[in-house]
Order: structure tokens, then sequence, then C-alpha cells
């Protein structure tokens, strides 16, 4: 029945069809139901007998077409309108051609539209359920392919490219709707039909890449982008588009404000509105919380403040702001928090959200996840803000400065010469304080007395409190030992613990698949001869010795040094610096990347690399039994240290 309650219904969502109640109508031969059809998409406009021939037979009309168009109309009228009295009101003749005058309602491409578009309004206020219903009804209407058998004429293409593209908008919605319900298995089959249908659609491989990601499998949504990329690669010579670049890199990061938190976003609130949420307990960074909570009395009183924090990826800068904010909210303040890079938004589906736009919906001051392209004039939004953010107490909130937009940066540099006098304190969270896209503002924030918090590894007993207080149980050997294997990071802690205990250390330990693909990307961020000096160096051990890897590889230090400052900018090195390390530091492997780079190398090549290790080795006259055996590929998990 259809949905409009129109009696007639007019489908072009699969074969032509025309159902009148719960009949349908016998409309005839093919040639007919092609005529049908090009009169329907025509939306009302008259078509000349001459054009009708044209299109139905594609230029190679026999000598009595005009005679078989006239028989087809007469015997459709027949069909359309049975029962009548004088001239076609339906499929009427004119001066100019035949119009055939179908209502909008009656079609089953304007109910498809219709609730497309109703599904859209729905995830925009956050009503899924009401979103999933229209998406689906709107996907239902379709029958088989495009026009059915007129697809193939050249009057039905632009209408049927049309009509597919609005299906294959719809296909992604209802992915998005799926994956915002969380019933990310459906989603991850949708997408992957979507995606074997349009190879080359981004958007496409975007939401299966997010579908994947929210079903806990982000190795397999690495994966996709490297086959997309390699594909578009092939196909096109093109890169992916800034768009997946983010998400890609989100997914390398778990970065859930890209990748969407389920929880709902943190709202302004106070204490009289209730405490925070409980939370779990913040181990390692008394000290930031400290001095960011002195920030917090002087914005109380009227002064206002700003603080930086850096941190290395996973080194727990978005978990210390969500510690900042419930900090806030417990002491009487209004939050507002923002991320600086560009959001896949959960109730627009793949859209961009300026940083500004999100600190205004904070405030309630705009629709939340409005599209940049929206936005009001800069200078009416920045009015708008200092007046918001100085109306009571207010902590704002800004996570990865260094991915917002050099505009937004400006914004901030004149927001803290207008805020100085005023309830707010501000903290701003990016990975390196030299970056230099942000060089700027972070001079400017320094002259306005900005407090700094570098994030320095957790240290063994941080390791262990933390260890205890997420339920573990383990021996202050096994504490020391994962805060070696991790480094002190927090991301990549909390992925070790995620295995089994077998699985953490000794001889089954294995490397988190999270913190495998993060090493990966930054493996593919370097040169082939860093990568190649990497593999000497991983086979060699856990300590760099420049001079064995400029003698095996046959290159001058002043070429060899340069790989491996390249390596620790990288992040895939570390230099260590301090007594008895000499002048120039010395540099090392992080112990799981050094087992990511191993297991790129085969077998055979791994034996290669240790013969020609061993035999520089004894070249040099270094034959002690440790490095030989070492060099020689008979090694134990604690061997290099």
């Amino acid at each position: 029945m259809n949905p409009h309650g129109h009696p007639t219904r007019y489908g072009l969502l699969g074969p032509v069809e025309v159902q009148r109640g719960d009949t349908v109508l016998d409309l005839g031969p093919r040639q007919r139901r092609v005529l049908l059809v090009r009169l329907l998409i025509e939306g009302g406009r008259p078509v000349s007998v001459e054009q009708l021939c044209q299109d139905l037979w594609q230029g190679a009309q026999p000598t009595g077409a005009v005679s078989s168009v006239r028989a087809h109309i007469s015997r459709l009228r027949s069909v359309l309108e049975p029962v009548r009295h004088g001239p076609s009101r339906l499929l009427a003749n004119g001066p100019t051609g035949y119009v055939l005058k179908v209502p909008r309602e009656a079609l089953d491409t304007t109910c498809f539209e219709e609730s497309v578009t109703r599904a859209r309004a729905a995830m925009a206020r956050g009503d899924l359920a009401v979103a999933r219903e229209e998406i689906e009804a709107a996907l239902g209407l379709w029958r088989g392919g495009t026009l059915g058998e007129a697809a193939g004429y050249a009057f039905a293409i632009r209408e049927t490219a049309r009509l597919d593209r609005a299906r294959q908008d719809a296909e992604e919605l209802r992915v998005s709707i799926l994956t915002g319900e969380g019933d990310v298995a459906r989603a991850i089959g949708a997408a992957e039909d979507l995606v074997v249908n349009a190879p080359l659609r981004e958007t496409s491989w975007v939401l299966l890449m997010r579908a994947l990601y929210k079903a806990g499998r982000p190795v397999e949504a690495l994966r996709r982008f490297e086959r997309y990329r390699s594909m578009l690669a092939a196909e096109l010579g093109l890169d992916p588009g800034p768009g997946m670049r983010e998400l890609h890199t989100a997914i390398l990061r778990h970065d859930v404000a890209v990748l969407g938190d389920p929880r709902p976003p943190r709202a302004v609130a106070s204490l009289s509105e209730g405490r925070a949420p409980a939370r779990g307990r913040l181990v390692g960074r008394a000290e930031e919380v400290s001095r960011v909570n002195g920030l917090l009395k002087a914005a109380a009183a009227g002064h206002s403040g700003w603080a930086v924090v850096t941190g290395e990826q996973g080194s727990g800068k978005t978990r210390l702001l969500e510690e900042f904010s419930a900090l806030a909210e417990e002491n009487g303040f209004a939050v507002a928090r923002a991320s600086g890079g560009q959001a896949l938004s959960e109730r627009h589906g793949i859209s961009l959200v300026c940083p500004l736009t999100q600190l205004l919906a904070a405030l309630g001051q705009c629709a939340p996840e409005a599209p940049a392209a929206a936005d009001p004039p800069v200078d009416q939004h920045l009015a708008t803000l200092v007046r918001e953010l100085t109306r009571r107490p207010t902590l704002c909130v800004i996570d990865d400065l260094d991915w917002a937009p050099p505009d937004f940066h400006g914004l901030l540099r004149r927001l803290a010469a207008l805020l100085r006098d005023a309830p707010v304190a501000v903290v701003c969270a990016l990975r390196h304080a030299e970056d230099p896209m942000a060089s700027g503002l972070l001079a400017e924030l320094a002259r306005h007395g900005a407090i700094r918090l570098e994030l320095e590894p957790l240290s063994v007993a941080d390791v262990a409190a933390w260890l205890t207080a997420a339920g573990e149980r383990v021996t202050s050997r096994e504490a020391a030992a994962l805060h070696r294997r991790s480094e002190g990071n927090p991301f990549t802690l909390k992925e070790l613990v995620k295995l089994a205990p077998e699985r953490r250390l000794g001889p089954g330990a294995r490397v988190p698949a999270a913190v495998s693909s993060v090493v990966h990307a930054r493996l593919a961020e370097l040169s082939v001869p860093a990568r190649t000096m990497l593999a000497y160096a991983a086979a060699d051990g856990i300590r760099i010795d420049v001079e064995l890897l400029a003698e095996v590889l046959g290159m001058a230090w002043d070429r060899l040094l340069p790989l491996v400052d390249y390596a620790v900018t990288a992040r895939v090195l570390v230099r260590d610096e301090g007594p008895g390390v000499g002048a120039t530091g010395s540099y090392r492997f992080p112990e799981l990347v050094r087992e990511v780079v191993l297991g790129t190398l085969t077998p055979s090549s791994r034996q290669l690399l240790q013969t020609s290790l061993a035999c520089a080795l004894a070249r040099r006259g270094d034959e002690s039994p440790a490095r030989l055996r070492t060099a020689g590929g008979r090694h134990t998990p604690e061997r290099g240290r």
C-alpha cells in the first residue's frame, strides 16, 4: 500500500509497476512499459511524438514508429484511466506533445526521498530508533535495479545515475545509524556490500573502517585502508582524501573524539545539576591535577588562566582532560569541550565540525555538531564565545590542538587577550610543544603565563598502582617487567593488560594488535634505507651499535646517523641521555617496537642479517660469547638489554 495513501502508486525503484489499491495493473508489452518510464521521469513536462520515437528506438525507428507510439498511448490510457468521461486528464496530448500528470506523492521515488529526509532529521536530533525505521522503510521500496527494463536506454542514464547515487547515500546513512545504535555486526555487513558495489567510493570505505573499529577490530580497519589506498593508486593514480587519512590516523591513535565515543557528549553542568559520574582512579598524574586545581581556584576568583598539556601518543592526555573536566564540574564550573581534529559526527554521519562550533554547542549557543559550512562570521562567534565563557566560572578544554586549523590558533590568541580578567580556565592538549603549526600560539600563551604540563612516562611505582587499581594481582617483578615492556606509556600498558596473562610476559609474550598497528604506521613513514638500518639493528639487539651498523651496511657515519635520528623523530628508536651514556647519548629500541620490526622479517632474511652481524663482530675482534650468540640468532627474550 502506498504510504501516502494515494489510490494509485507508480513504481520506478525496480521494474516499472503501477499498483491500484492491492492490484498490480497489467501494463502490456516491454515497449509500452519503457514508454511509461519515459513519461514518468519527465515529471509532468510534455514530450513530442518525434522525441518519443527517437528515445524508444534509439535512432533506428521503423516505418510505423509514430503509429506504434500512439497505439501504446491509447492502451496506457485505458489501463491507467479505465473509467473516464471526455479527454484524458492523466495522459494528455497537447500542442507540444504528450504529458503524464502523475502527482509526486504517487511515485515511489518521492516516498523514498521523503523517508530518507526524515531519517536524516531523526538522526540529527539523536533519535536513532526513528531514523532506523525511516531508512529501512525507504530502502524497502527498492524492488530491483533502477528503472527496470528502461535502465539501458539513453534517455534514462541521468535519472538512473541520480537514483543510484541516492540509494548509495541511503545505504551509507543506514550504516551510520546501525553503527550509532551499536549494531556493528549488521553495520559491517552492510558496509562490505557497499564497497563491493562501489569500490572507489571513499565514504563507504570510511564507514566500513569506522564500524570495524567500533566492533573492536582496529587491525582489520587499517587493512581496509591499505586495500583502498592500493586500489585507488592502481586505478586512478590518486591518494585517499583528507577525511579518510584523518580517520586512519585516529584509528592508530584510538582517538575516541574522532571515532565516536559511545557516551553522550559531556554537557555543561554544575553542582546544582548533580555531581560528575564516578570515574576510574588516575595514577601518576597527581602533580598535573594539583596545578590545574590551582588554575581553577584562580578562575573561580575571577583570574583567567591557561594550561598546555603535552605528551607522546598514548601518554594519557585525553584521560587527564577528562579528570580536569570532572574536577571542574565538581566545583561548580561549566565545562565546554572541543577537539581540534575534524571529527566524524555521531548525529550527522560524516561531517566536519570545527572546534569553535563545538565550544559554542557545548555552551548551548548553536546546534550541536553543526556542519562547519553553516558557521556564522568568526567575529560574531568570538563575541558570543567570550560572552558565554564569562557568565560564570567556566573550564574550556581543547584536545588535539595540533590538529586544529591555523585560523583556530589565531582565534585562541585573540581569546587570550580578551579573557585577561575573567572566571575562565582554558586547558589545551597537543603532542609536541615544538609543533611548528602551534608555535605562535604557544608563544603567545606563554606571555600570558600559561602553565606547561609535560606528561612523562609512568614510573614503575605508577605502573604497580595502575595495575592494582585495575584489579590485577601481579608481583613487583611482573610490574617492573610490564613497565619495561610498555615504556611507562598508559595506552601501551592498557593494551598489554588486555592480553591473557601468559601473553604479556615471558616466552609466550605477544605484541598487542593495537600497538603493532601504531608501530607499523610509524615504520611506514620512514625511508627504505632507514627501515633497512632498523632491520639490522633489531637483529643485533635492543641497544643500537652505530659502529657495527655502519660496517655491515657499508655506510659512512655522516649518512648513518641522520637515519638513526630520523627513526628517533618517528618514535621508533629512543635516545637515552644522562650520566654513563656519553656526550652524544645512546640509542635503543623500545621492546615492543623491536619485536614488531623483527616480525616483519622472514626467517631466512633474519638469519642472513644475523650472519652478517656475526661476521662483522668477528672481523673487529669482538668475540665475546654473549655478543656472538646474539648476532648468531641464539637468544632469549632478555638478550641485548
